[in-house]
Parts: structure tokens; C-alpha cells; sequence
């Protein structure tokens, strides 16, 4: 049988109208758009991370987005609430309750304030606790949003909608939005690039750092700090760089073949990816090679070379954006504090936990910025949810303190790439239930990032399936005050 037809007997009737050159909806759309049924941005399928040029002048270049996979409690944090405080242990009140679902929590919980001790710090005379002691010195380097919502209390959900505009998956992670609009500044390594410490994946899954219906070539690609950087990248044993060459080559050859016969796109983009992988055999080693830095520096994160810890991927991505990368997710697991164990309490576990990471992260700003790399790079902080004032129902017997999980308001922090130093926008009431000021939801701020990366969040689109998809999906405002 003729190989073209058999191929075309075994397409559905969707995916023929999805993935021909111009599906029915795509071509009744053309007409009213006057022909113009096409992706946003112009991509060359032989060199898809091409640097290219945003909508206009940006103040971010690239950005580096630390996930604390799980939510960190903001109330022992951030968002001070000495009233909250005062009545620790009295009965939520019923206005709180009344029509409201919780994850683990039934019935008339008990009112919980911070058992942490708040100080104020920096010039801006920001509110911190001592639960991140090497926060208080870089206060005025962060921009701190306070009033962040979502409509999402489950952790996967929750964190799909912040990272592809909705909470269910299939849709293309911030990461690659902007890979697809901006390309790289280093065609030997990926545009995109995720770090995952502690040794679990994302709550979303891949599906927080994938590509969705965006071409493969834009999705994160997952380095290790233990090991070998990336998986399958090295050879095989036996084989050599020049038989990897020639092997690289034939199958060029192969795929150059299908892409004539059958013209999908996506096999020129495999060629790319192919050719991508290659160089990465060279560059992924020496740029994830942090026994590079000095000892000094090395010591100011807390890196330990060889490990696997969220100490080294601060470091890591600061080497990376170092060398052209421009967008670099870090996940790190472990922040989902119920007091269901010691390791999950608001006093010792919390404590423990930031021991791990506050000093890196206060260690990246600062070398960052020691660089002359800070102006332009955008550091973006926070966990998908906040958490309740109140104590979890499932733990409210234990002497080890926990909050359920909480969508109405929570804390999330930027610094660098445009935004404003020592700054605190939005507020949220005296007991931290709502937001009272300057409600932000997760598509305003990735309308924000998108913005200081030199994009009209409306504008940066990609058509599938016969309309036009964007980041921020139907919504999304930027929120102006916090840029400098």
C-alpha cells in the first residue's frame, strides 16, 4: 500500500482538521480576519530559539521563577497580622465559615496567629519574620505582593493557573510563552530551563513546565545538579562524538524526507531539537559545572558540588541566565505546612525549611546583582495558594502547629527586571482572610511578567485549533504600581 495513503487512513477526522496547514475553523476565521490566521510570532522551524525582539523595550531580559511547591504559610512570613495575634484560639467567626469549603478542615476551627516574632527591616521598614533571618537584609531589594487571590484551593490546579493560565492541563507553561517570544541569547543551550530540588516533581506535574500546543521545542527542559545535567544527553557506551555525528546526520536525512512528504512542522522541529541536543553535550556540562565558582561564593549560597539541593539550582540558575538563558524554573518541594509532622510545623519545621533556602535566594540577589545582572533579570517567588488563619481541623489537637490550604489571599514577592525595591503593594484584613486592597489574581501577574519582559500580554498569541490562545487566556491586568 502507498505509504502517504495508509498514513492518511490512520489520521482521525480531528487530528486531520487540527494539524493540516489550515484547519475549517482556521479558514472561516482567515476570512473574517482578512487572511491573518497565523502565530503571533514568526518562527523559522530550522532555528526556533532565535533571539527575537518583544513588543517593545523591555526593563526584564529573562527571569528566574522560584516555586515553593505546596505554599508557604504567609501569615509566618510576610503578612504580619497583630490582631490575628490577640485572638489566637477564639472561634473563626461564622461570616468567615458560611458557605465555605476547606481541604481538611469541618466545623468552627480555632482562630491561629503567628507564633513567629515579626521585626521591620530595610529603609521601606518591611514586615518579616525571623523565620527567614537573610530576607531582612536584602528587604529592600523585593517587591511584595500581599494581595494575591486565586479560585483554586488543590495544589495541582492551583498551580497549573499560575503557570499556564488555567487549572487544567494541556496549556503551554509561562516558560514557554516566553521562550516562543523571545527565543534564546545562546543557541548551545535551551531557552528554557528547570531545576527540581528535593526530589519530587511539580504538583502540575511536567504539564507546570511543558509546552502544551506550542511547538516541543519551547517546553523546559529539566537539568540536574547530581549526576548527569540532562537524561540520555551524554553517548551511549561505545559511541564516540564523531558516531553521534554521523547518527545525527542520517537521521537529519530521514526527517528532512518526512518533512518533504508530509510537511508537518513539528518534524522540522525535531531536526532543531536533534542538533540542540548535540551542542548540549558540550555546553550543559561546563555551564552546570559550579566547582567553576569560587569558594567564597560557593559558601554565600550554601552550595555543595555534587549534591542535589536548592542551594546549588540558585547558583545553577544564576550560571545560566549568566550565559543566555532566559527563563529558569526552580521547583522545591516541601512547603505544604499542615503540622500533620515536626517537619510541617510553623515553628521548628518552618525554620528548618528556610535554613535551606533563604540564604540562596538572598545569596542569588545579591550576586546577581554584584554582576550588573540584577536591573535586567526579573526573580519571581511564591507558592500557588495561601494558607488559613486558622488552625487545620485534622490537626487542631497537636501541640505542632499547621494551616489548611487558603485561595483567597496569600504572599508572593518579584525583584529585579523593573520592579520596584522595598515596595509592599495590596493589603489584606486585620485577621488575613481577604483581600481588602489591590486584589491581584495569578493572570494579572503574568500580564506583569509578560509586561516587563516587553509584551502585550494580549498580543503574545498563538493560534490552534481555529483561535487564538494567550498565557493570560480571557484576563489579566498589569499591575503598574509595582514597576519602577
Amino acid at each position: 500500500m502507498n505509504s502517504k495513503l495508509a498514513q492518511l487512513q490512520h489520521q482521525t477526522r480531528r487530528h486531520f482538521l487540527s494539524s493540516s496547514g489550515v484547519g475549517l475553523g482556521a479558514i472561516a476565521l482567515s476570512s473574517l480576519n482578512g487572511g491573518l490566521a497565523q502565530a503571533d510570532i514568526p518562527i523559522d522551524p530550522t532555528t526556533p530559539l532565535q533571539g527575537r525582539k518583544p513588543h517593545f523595550d523591555a526593563k526584564a531580559k529573562r527571569v528566574i521563577y522560584l516555586h515553593l511547591t505546596g505554599s508557604p504559610p504567609n501569615l509566618d512570613i510576610y503578612d504580619y497580622k497583630p490582631e490575628l495575634v490577640k485572638r489566637t484560639g477564639q472561634d473563626c467567626p461564622d461570616e468567615f465559615l458560611k458557605g465555605r469549603t476547606f481541604a481538611f478542615t469541618s466545623g468552627v476551627p480555632k482562630l491561629l496567629g503567628t507564633p513567629r516574632t515579626f521585626t521591620q527591616h530595610g529603609q521601606s521598614g518591611t514586615w518579616l519574620s525571623d523565620a527567614v533571618p537573610n530576607f531582612h537584609r536584602v528587604a529592600d531589594d523585593m517587591c511584595f505582593i500581599h494581595s494575591m487571590n486565586t479560585d483554586q484551593f488543590n495544589h495541582a490546579p492551583a498551580e497549573l493557573l499560575i503557570y499556564t493560565g488555567s487549572p487544567r492541563s494541556g496549556r503551554p507553561s509561562m516558560g514557554s510563552w516566553v521562550t516562543y517570544g523571545l527565543g534564546t541569547e545562546n543557541q548551545d543551550l535551551p531557552g528554557f530551563v528547570v531545576l527540581i530540588s528535593s526530589g519530587v516533581q511539580p504538583n502540575g506535574g511536567a504539564n507546570s513546565y511543558g509546552s502544551g500546543f506550542l511547538p516541543s521545542v519551547f517546553q523546559g527542559v529539566q537539568c540536574r545538579s547530581k549526576g548527569d545535567p540532562v537524561l540520555y544527553v551524554s553517548d551511549p557506551a561505545g559511541m564516540d562524538r564523531a558516531i553521534r555525528r554521523r547518527s545525527l546526520d542520517a537521521l537529519k536525512e530521514l526527517n528532512q524526507l518526512q518533512a518533504q512528504e508530509l510537511g508537518h512542522p513539528e518534524t522540522i522541529t525535531r531536526i532543531a531539537q536533534y542538533e540542540l541536543a548535540y551542542r548540549m553535550q558540550a555546553s550543559v556540562p561546563e555551564v552546570m559545572d559550579i566547582t567553576k565558582e569560587t569558594k567564597e561564593t560557593q559558601e554565600a549560597y550554601g552550595a555543595q558540588p555534587g549534591e542535589s539541593s536548592f542551594a546549588n539550582n540558585c547558583l545553577l540558575a544564576r550560571r545560566l541566565v549568566e550565559q543566555g538563558v532566559r527563563y529558569v524554573q526552580l521547583f522545591d518541594w516541601g512547603w505544604d505546612f499542615h503540622g500533620t509532622g515536626a517537619g510541617e510545623g510553623l515553628t521548628d519545621g518552618l525554620t528548618n525549611k528556610w535554613a535551606k533556602t533563604d540564604k540562596p535566594i538572598a545569596a542569588l540577589i545579591e550576586d546577581l546583582k554584584q554582576r550588573g545582572l540584577f536591573e535586567d533579570t526579573l526573580i519571581v517567588c511564591g507558592g500557588e495558594f495561601g494558607r488559613t488563619p486558622f488552625r487545620e481541623g485534622r490537626t487542631a489537637a497537636s501541640n505542632i502547629l499547621g494551616r489548611d490550604h487558603f485561595p483567597d489571599c496569600f504572599t508572593m514577592w518579584m525583584a529585579g527586571g523593573g520592579v520596584k525595591g522595598g515596595f509592599n503593594y495590596g493589603q489584606t484584613d486585620e485577621l488575613g482572610f481577604g483581600v481588602v486592597e489591590n486584589k491581584v489574581t495569578p493572570h494579572d501577574l503574568q500580564a506583569t511578567i509578560l509586561h516587563l519582559l516587553g509584551f502585550n500580554h494580549e498580543q503574545l498569541t498563538y493560534r490552534f485549533q481555529g483561535r487564538d490562545y494567550r498565557l493570560t487566556d480571557v484576563h489579566g491586568k498589569v499591575i503598574a504600581d509595582v514597576i519602577s
